[in-house]
Protein backbone atom coordinates (compact mmCIF):
# COMPACT_ATOMS: atom_id res chain seq x y z
CA UNK A 1 0.00 0.00 0.00
CA UNK A 2 1.20 3.41 -0.47
CA UNK A 3 2.11 5.98 2.35
CA UNK A 4 -0.07 8.59 0.67
CA UNK A 5 -3.48 7.40 -0.04
CA UNK A 6 -7.37 7.88 0.61
CA UNK A 7 -8.81 4.77 2.08
CA UNK A 8 -12.74 4.41 3.05
CA UNK A 9 -14.73 2.17 5.00
CA UNK A 10 -19.06 1.55 5.48
CA UNK A 11 -20.84 0.52 8.77
CA UNK A 12 -24.46 0.36 8.80
CA UNK A 13 -26.93 0.12 12.04
CA UNK A 14 -28.46 -3.13 12.96
CA UNK A 15 -31.77 -2.50 11.41
CA UNK A 16 -29.74 -2.82 7.98
CA UNK A 17 -31.36 -5.78 6.32
CA UNK A 18 -28.11 -8.22 6.28
CA UNK A 19 -27.44 -7.44 9.86
CA UNK A 20 -30.92 -8.03 10.85
CA UNK A 21 -30.45 -11.57 9.67
CA UNK A 22 -26.76 -11.44 11.33
CA UNK A 23 -28.81 -10.23 14.62
CA UNK A 24 -31.32 -13.10 14.03
CA UNK A 25 -29.38 -16.01 13.91
CA UNK A 26 -26.69 -15.08 16.41
CA UNK A 27 -29.79 -14.93 18.60
CA UNK A 28 -30.65 -17.83 17.56
CA UNK A 29 -26.96 -19.36 18.74
CA UNK A 30 -27.41 -17.28 21.89
CA UNK A 31 -30.69 -19.14 22.63
CA UNK A 32 -29.30 -22.76 21.89
CA UNK A 33 -25.73 -22.54 24.41
CA UNK A 34 -27.98 -20.78 26.92
CA UNK A 35 -29.86 -23.60 27.68
CA UNK A 36 -27.26 -26.62 26.48
CA UNK A 37 -23.93 -24.67 26.05
CA UNK A 38 -22.39 -28.10 24.29
CA UNK A 39 -25.24 -27.10 20.96
CA UNK A 40 -23.77 -27.15 17.91
CA UNK A 41 -25.83 -24.94 15.37
CA UNK A 42 -25.35 -23.23 12.54
CA UNK A 43 -28.21 -20.84 11.44
CA UNK A 44 -29.06 -18.41 8.31
CA UNK A 45 -31.22 -16.27 7.82
CA UNK A 46 -32.82 -14.26 4.56
CA UNK A 47 -35.22 -11.64 4.56
CA UNK A 48 -37.50 -9.72 2.08
CA UNK A 49 -40.52 -7.83 1.56
CA UNK A 50 -42.72 -9.26 4.46
CA UNK A 51 -41.00 -12.83 5.05
CA UNK A 52 -37.89 -13.89 7.03
CA UNK A 53 -36.37 -17.39 6.17
CA UNK A 54 -34.14 -19.34 8.77
CA UNK A 55 -32.28 -22.64 7.53
CA UNK A 56 -30.85 -24.19 10.58
CA UNK A 57 -28.64 -27.33 11.41
CA UNK A 58 -28.09 -28.33 15.16
CA UNK A 59 -27.64 -30.98 18.06
CA UNK A 60 -28.26 -29.80 20.73
CA UNK A 61 -30.60 -30.95 24.24
CA UNK A 62 -32.24 -27.61 23.78
CA UNK A 63 -35.59 -26.76 22.14
CA UNK A 64 -36.04 -23.22 20.56
CA UNK A 65 -39.30 -21.57 19.12
CA UNK A 66 -37.52 -20.28 15.83
CA UNK A 67 -39.87 -17.75 15.20
CA UNK A 68 -40.18 -16.27 18.62
CA UNK A 69 -36.26 -15.80 18.57
CA UNK A 70 -36.75 -13.82 15.51
CA UNK A 71 -39.82 -11.85 15.89
CA UNK A 72 -38.26 -10.62 19.27
CA UNK A 73 -35.07 -9.78 17.21
CA UNK A 74 -36.95 -7.52 14.54
CA UNK A 75 -39.67 -5.45 17.42
CA UNK A 76 -36.54 -4.77 19.14
CA UNK A 77 -34.37 -3.06 15.81
CA UNK A 78 -37.61 -1.29 16.01
CA UNK A 79 -39.45 -2.70 12.44
CA UNK A 80 -42.75 -2.44 13.66
CA UNK A 81 -44.35 -0.30 10.25
CA UNK A 82 -46.97 -1.41 8.54
CA UNK A 83 -44.20 -2.03 5.81
CA UNK A 84 -42.23 -4.85 7.72
CA UNK A 85 -43.22 -5.58 10.95
CA UNK A 86 -42.66 -8.39 13.53
CA UNK A 87 -46.16 -8.96 14.37
CA UNK A 88 -47.20 -9.08 10.83
CA UNK A 89 -44.10 -10.64 8.60
CA UNK A 90 -44.42 -14.62 7.41
CA UNK A 91 -41.60 -17.00 8.77
CA UNK A 92 -40.40 -19.85 6.93
CA UNK A 93 -37.89 -21.98 8.65
CA UNK A 94 -35.58 -25.04 7.35
CA UNK A 95 -34.98 -26.77 10.23
CA UNK A 96 -32.49 -30.00 10.69
CA UNK A 97 -31.76 -32.14 13.86
CA UNK A 98 -28.70 -33.54 13.81
CA UNK A 99 -27.57 -37.10 15.52
CA UNK A 100 -25.37 -36.41 18.17
CA UNK A 101 -21.81 -36.05 17.37
CA UNK A 102 -19.53 -37.79 20.07
CA UNK A 103 -16.63 -36.40 18.77
CA UNK A 104 -17.61 -32.60 19.61
CA UNK A 105 -19.01 -33.14 22.09
CA UNK A 106 -16.15 -32.19 24.92
CA UNK A 107 -15.57 -29.90 27.61
CA UNK A 108 -12.44 -28.15 27.79
CA UNK A 109 -12.88 -27.05 31.15
CA UNK A 110 -12.34 -30.73 32.30
CA UNK A 111 -9.75 -31.61 30.21
CA UNK A 112 -5.92 -31.29 29.61
CA UNK A 113 -3.77 -29.33 27.60
CA UNK A 114 -2.46 -32.58 25.67
CA UNK A 115 -5.94 -33.67 25.70
CA UNK A 116 -7.58 -30.30 23.87
CA UNK A 117 -4.16 -30.48 21.67
CA UNK A 118 -5.47 -33.13 20.33
CA UNK A 119 -8.85 -32.13 19.03
CA UNK A 120 -9.25 -31.92 15.72
CA UNK A 121 -11.33 -28.82 13.80
CA UNK A 122 -14.17 -29.57 11.67
CA UNK A 123 -13.72 -26.86 8.90
CA UNK A 124 -11.13 -25.64 6.80
CA UNK A 125 -10.50 -21.84 6.90
CA UNK A 126 -7.88 -19.23 6.74
CA UNK A 127 -8.94 -16.68 9.41
CA UNK A 128 -7.36 -13.33 9.30
CA UNK A 129 -6.35 -10.63 12.43
CA UNK A 130 -5.54 -7.86 12.49
CA UNK A 131 -4.51 -4.56 14.66
CA UNK A 132 -3.02 -1.23 14.80
CA UNK A 133 -1.50 1.92 16.43
CA UNK A 134 -4.32 4.57 14.70
CA UNK A 135 -7.18 4.70 17.42
CA UNK A 136 -7.50 3.72 20.96
CA UNK A 137 -9.27 -0.07 20.08
CA UNK A 138 -6.06 -0.39 17.87
CA UNK A 139 -8.73 -0.79 14.90
CA UNK A 140 -8.46 0.95 11.35
CA UNK A 141 -9.71 4.35 11.32
CA UNK A 142 -11.81 4.66 8.37
CA UNK A 143 -13.86 1.55 9.97
CA UNK A 144 -13.79 2.69 13.43
CA UNK A 145 -15.17 6.61 12.55
CA UNK A 146 -17.58 4.79 10.25
CA UNK A 147 -19.94 2.44 13.43
CA UNK A 148 -19.19 5.58 15.24
CA UNK A 149 -21.14 7.32 13.24
CA UNK A 150 -23.52 4.45 12.47
CA UNK A 151 -24.11 3.54 16.57
CA UNK A 152 -24.95 7.20 16.87
CA UNK A 153 -27.23 7.23 14.28
CA UNK A 154 -28.79 4.78 15.83
CA UNK A 155 -28.85 5.85 19.41
CA UNK A 156 -30.26 9.32 18.67
CA UNK A 157 -33.47 7.11 17.05
CA UNK A 158 -33.92 5.22 20.24
CA UNK A 159 -33.36 7.96 22.18
CA UNK A 160 -35.78 9.53 20.63
CA UNK A 161 -33.47 12.44 20.17
CA UNK A 162 -34.64 12.39 16.37
CA UNK A 163 -37.84 10.47 17.09
CA UNK A 164 -38.47 10.05 12.72
CA UNK A 165 -35.45 8.02 11.66
CA UNK A 166 -36.63 4.90 10.83
CA UNK A 167 -34.19 1.56 11.82
CA UNK A 168 -32.50 1.32 8.46
CA UNK A 169 -29.02 3.56 8.09
CA UNK A 170 -25.56 3.39 6.41
CA UNK A 171 -22.56 5.01 7.01
CA UNK A 172 -19.26 5.68 5.16
CA UNK A 173 -15.79 7.81 5.92
CA UNK A 174 -12.98 8.11 3.80
CA UNK A 175 -9.83 9.01 5.67
CA UNK A 176 -6.78 10.69 4.01
CA UNK A 177 -3.30 9.29 4.98
CA UNK A 178 -0.03 10.68 4.46
CA UNK A 179 3.41 9.01 5.25
CA UNK A 180 1.08 5.98 6.00
CA UNK A 181 -0.42 7.68 8.85
CA UNK A 182 -4.40 9.52 9.38
CA UNK A 183 -3.80 12.94 8.39
CA UNK A 184 -7.27 14.11 7.90
CA UNK A 185 -11.06 13.39 7.07
CA UNK A 186 -11.59 13.13 3.31
CA UNK A 187 -15.75 12.83 3.27
CA UNK A 188 -18.23 12.06 5.48
CA UNK A 189 -21.42 9.96 4.08
CA UNK A 190 -24.47 9.28 5.86
CA UNK A 191 -26.20 7.30 3.54
CA UNK A 192 -30.08 6.31 3.85
CA UNK A 193 -31.20 7.58 7.26
CA UNK A 194 -34.26 6.17 6.28
CA UNK A 195 -36.96 8.32 7.99
CA UNK A 196 -40.87 9.14 8.15
CA UNK A 197 -42.00 10.77 4.70
CA UNK A 198 -42.74 14.74 5.37
CA UNK A 199 -46.70 13.79 5.16
CA UNK A 200 -46.93 11.52 8.51
CA UNK A 201 -44.85 14.43 10.46
CA UNK A 202 -41.35 13.16 8.73
CA UNK A 203 -38.85 16.20 8.58
CA UNK A 204 -38.42 18.36 5.13
CA UNK A 205 -34.80 16.88 3.52
CA UNK A 206 -32.98 20.14 4.67
CA UNK A 207 -34.06 19.66 8.16
CA UNK A 208 -32.73 16.00 7.84
CA UNK A 209 -29.67 17.00 7.00
CA UNK A 210 -29.40 19.71 9.21
CA UNK A 211 -30.40 17.59 12.19
CA UNK A 212 -27.68 14.54 11.25
CA UNK A 213 -24.91 16.86 10.54
CA UNK A 214 -25.75 18.92 14.14
CA UNK A 215 -27.03 15.99 16.10
CA UNK A 216 -24.78 12.71 14.73
CA UNK A 217 -21.84 14.09 13.26
CA UNK A 218 -20.93 16.77 15.15
CA UNK A 219 -21.73 14.56 18.22
CA UNK A 220 -19.20 12.08 17.03
CA UNK A 221 -16.50 13.93 16.47
CA UNK A 222 -16.38 15.41 20.16
CA UNK A 223 -14.06 13.44 21.13
CA UNK A 224 -11.94 12.64 18.34
CA UNK A 225 -7.95 14.06 17.50
CA UNK A 226 -9.29 14.30 13.82
CA UNK A 227 -12.24 16.12 12.93
CA UNK A 228 -14.00 17.29 10.04
CA UNK A 229 -12.01 20.28 8.19
CA UNK A 230 -13.33 23.11 5.80
CA UNK A 231 -12.27 21.21 3.11
CA UNK A 232 -14.20 17.88 4.39
CA UNK A 233 -16.78 16.54 1.70
CA UNK A 234 -19.57 16.22 4.01
CA UNK A 235 -22.70 13.49 2.25
CA UNK A 236 -26.35 13.33 3.57
CA UNK A 237 -29.11 11.74 2.30
CA UNK A 238 -27.43 12.61 -0.98
CA UNK A 239 -29.77 11.16 -3.21
CA UNK A 240 -32.48 12.65 -1.41
CA UNK A 241 -35.32 11.46 0.72
CA UNK A 242 -35.35 7.86 1.72
CA UNK A 243 -38.73 6.90 3.07
CA UNK A 244 -38.98 3.78 2.64
CA UNK A 245 -35.96 0.95 3.44
CA UNK A 246 -35.05 -2.16 5.14
CA UNK A 247 -36.54 -5.26 4.19
CA UNK A 248 -39.12 -3.89 2.23
CA UNK A 249 -37.20 -2.56 -0.30
CA UNK A 250 -33.93 -4.91 -0.20
CA UNK A 251 -33.46 -8.25 0.97
CA UNK A 252 -30.89 -9.63 3.31
CA UNK A 253 -28.78 -12.20 3.76
CA UNK A 254 -26.83 -13.51 6.94
CA UNK A 255 -22.84 -13.04 6.53
CA UNK A 256 -22.88 -10.62 3.79
CA UNK A 257 -21.43 -7.62 5.47
CA UNK A 258 -18.01 -9.67 6.48
CA UNK A 259 -15.85 -6.49 5.91
CA UNK A 260 -18.05 -4.46 8.26
CA UNK A 261 -17.86 -7.42 10.83
CA UNK A 262 -14.33 -6.92 10.64
CA UNK A 263 -12.01 -4.27 9.77
CA UNK A 264 -13.42 -2.38 6.86
CA UNK A 265 -10.85 -3.92 4.52
CA UNK A 266 -8.20 -2.29 5.46
CA UNK A 267 -7.09 -5.59 5.85
CA UNK A 268 -7.84 -8.89 4.80
CA UNK A 269 -10.55 -11.19 6.43
CA UNK A 270 -12.01 -14.87 5.44
CA UNK A 271 -14.36 -14.90 3.27
CA UNK A 272 -16.65 -17.57 6.08
CA UNK A 273 -19.76 -15.64 7.59
CA UNK A 274 -18.94 -14.96 11.29
CA UNK A 275 -22.53 -15.00 12.51
CA UNK A 276 -24.75 -17.83 13.07
CA UNK A 277 -22.38 -20.20 14.41
CA UNK A 278 -21.78 -21.87 17.63
CA UNK A 279 -18.09 -21.75 18.89
CA UNK A 280 -16.92 -24.58 18.23
CA UNK A 281 -16.51 -23.56 14.62
CA UNK A 282 -12.88 -22.26 13.90
CA UNK A 283 -14.07 -20.34 10.79
CA UNK A 284 -15.69 -17.91 13.63
CA UNK A 285 -13.57 -18.29 16.41
CA UNK A 286 -10.16 -18.55 14.76
CA UNK A 287 -10.77 -15.32 13.21
CA UNK A 288 -11.53 -13.82 17.40
CA UNK A 289 -8.18 -15.59 18.11
CA UNK A 290 -5.76 -13.98 15.29
CA UNK A 291 -7.25 -10.48 16.21
CA UNK A 292 -6.40 -11.66 19.84
CA UNK A 293 -2.64 -12.16 18.78
CA UNK A 294 -2.49 -8.92 16.77
CA UNK A 295 -3.72 -6.79 18.91
CA UNK A 296 -1.12 -8.06 21.32
CA UNK A 297 2.22 -7.60 19.13
CA UNK A 298 0.59 -4.30 18.60
CA UNK A 299 0.15 -3.45 21.89
CA UNK A 300 3.54 -4.96 22.90
CA UNK A 301 5.23 -2.48 20.48
CA UNK A 302 6.65 -4.90 18.23
CA UNK A 303 5.11 -3.54 15.39
CA UNK A 304 2.86 -0.43 14.24
CA UNK A 305 0.29 -2.76 12.68
CA UNK A 306 0.03 -6.23 12.30
CA UNK A 307 -1.93 -8.79 10.39
CA UNK A 308 -1.94 -12.15 11.56
CA UNK A 309 -2.97 -15.41 9.27
CA UNK A 310 -4.20 -18.48 10.67
CA UNK A 311 -4.92 -21.54 8.08
CA UNK A 312 -6.98 -24.63 9.44
CA UNK A 313 -7.45 -27.98 7.93
CA UNK A 314 -10.15 -30.35 8.65
CA UNK A 315 -8.46 -32.98 10.66
CA UNK A 316 -6.35 -31.17 12.36
CA UNK A 317 -6.14 -29.72 15.75
CA UNK A 318 -3.21 -26.66 15.02
CA UNK A 319 -3.03 -24.24 12.54
CA UNK A 320 -0.88 -26.03 9.34
CA UNK A 321 0.42 -22.55 8.91
CA UNK A 322 0.68 -19.32 10.96
CA UNK A 323 1.99 -16.34 8.87
CA UNK A 324 2.63 -12.69 10.33
CA UNK A 325 2.44 -9.47 8.29
CA UNK A 326 3.74 -6.16 9.87
CA UNK A 327 4.01 -4.32 6.64
CA UNK A 328 7.44 -3.05 7.02
CA UNK A 329 6.55 -1.58 10.81
CA UNK A 330 7.92 -4.38 12.87
CA UNK A 331 10.66 -3.75 15.29
CA UNK A 332 12.40 -7.35 14.57
CA UNK A 333 11.22 -9.74 11.75
CA UNK A 334 7.86 -10.96 10.85
CA UNK A 335 9.12 -14.46 10.83
CA UNK A 336 10.18 -13.62 15.12
CA UNK A 337 7.24 -12.26 15.63
CA UNK A 338 5.11 -15.41 14.20
CA UNK A 339 7.59 -17.87 15.74
CA UNK A 340 7.07 -15.73 19.36
CA UNK A 341 3.31 -16.19 18.91
CA UNK A 342 2.68 -19.39 18.02
CA UNK A 343 4.81 -19.98 21.59
CA UNK A 344 2.33 -17.80 23.59
CA UNK A 345 -1.22 -18.20 21.97
CA UNK A 346 -2.91 -21.60 22.31
CA UNK A 347 -4.63 -22.12 18.22
CA UNK A 348 -6.66 -25.12 18.73
CA UNK A 349 -10.24 -25.12 19.20
CA UNK A 350 -10.32 -26.81 22.84
CA UNK A 351 -7.48 -23.82 23.73
CA UNK A 352 -9.45 -20.88 22.42
CA UNK A 353 -12.71 -22.15 23.71
CA UNK A 354 -11.40 -22.41 26.91
CA UNK A 355 -9.46 -18.78 26.58
CA UNK A 356 -12.37 -16.80 25.54
CA UNK A 357 -15.28 -19.17 27.49
CA UNK A 358 -17.10 -19.20 24.44
CA UNK A 359 -19.70 -21.77 25.57
CA UNK A 360 -20.66 -19.50 28.54
CA UNK A 361 -21.18 -16.36 27.79
CA UNK A 362 -24.64 -16.25 26.47
CA UNK A 363 -25.73 -17.33 29.25
CA UNK A 364 -23.63 -15.00 31.38
CA UNK A 365 -23.77 -11.76 29.66
CA UNK A 366 -27.59 -10.08 29.68
CA UNK A 367 -29.51 -10.11 26.58
CA UNK A 368 -27.15 -12.93 24.98
CA UNK A 369 -23.56 -12.38 23.58
CA UNK A 370 -23.42 -13.43 20.10
CA UNK A 371 -26.26 -11.14 18.92
CA UNK A 372 -24.52 -8.40 20.31
CA UNK A 373 -21.33 -8.94 17.47
CA UNK A 374 -23.65 -9.00 15.00
CA UNK A 375 -24.08 -5.03 14.56
CA UNK A 376 -20.72 -2.95 14.91
CA UNK A 377 -18.40 -5.02 14.33
CA UNK A 378 -17.18 -8.57 15.76
CA UNK A 379 -13.46 -6.49 16.85
CA UNK A 380 -12.59 -3.62 17.85
CA UNK A 381 -15.43 -2.97 20.69
CA UNK A 382 -14.94 -1.41 23.90
CA UNK A 383 -18.15 -1.71 25.28
CA UNK A 384 -18.39 -5.21 25.48
CA UNK A 385 -15.08 -6.40 27.03
CA UNK A 386 -14.43 -9.20 24.79
CA UNK A 387 -11.84 -11.53 25.85
CA UNK A 388 -10.37 -11.15 22.29
CA UNK A 389 -9.43 -7.86 22.81
CA UNK A 390 -7.14 -8.21 25.84
CA UNK A 391 -3.66 -7.39 25.83
CA UNK A 392 -2.71 -9.33 28.79
CA UNK A 393 -0.01 -11.40 26.80
CA UNK A 394 2.08 -7.85 25.65
CA UNK A 395 4.36 -7.25 28.48
CA UNK A 396 5.02 -11.72 27.78
CA UNK A 397 5.61 -10.44 24.06
CA UNK A 398 7.71 -8.27 24.98
CA UNK A 399 9.90 -9.59 26.91
CA UNK A 400 10.70 -12.31 24.61
CA UNK A 401 12.03 -10.43 22.59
Amino acid sequence: MNKDFIFSSESVTEGHPDKLCDQISDAIVDHFLQHDPFSSVIAECAVSTAIVFIAARFSSAAHIDFSSVARNVINQVGYDKHDFSSKTCSIVTSLKELPPEDYRVFDERKMSDAELAQVPVRNQVTSFGFACNQTPAMMPYPIWLAHKLSRRLSSVRFQKILPYLAPDGKTQVAIEYKSGLPYRIYSITVVASQHQAEKYGGPTLNRLRSDIKDVVIDGVFIDEELVPDGNTKIFINPEGAFVTGGPSVHSGLTGRKNAIDTYGEYSRHSGAALSGKDPTRIDRVGAYAARYAAKNVVAAGLAEQCEVQLSYSIGQPKPVSIQVETFATGKVSDEKIASIIERNFDFTIGGILRQFNLRYLPSQIKGGFFRKLAAYGHVGRMDMGLPWENTDKAQTLSEQV
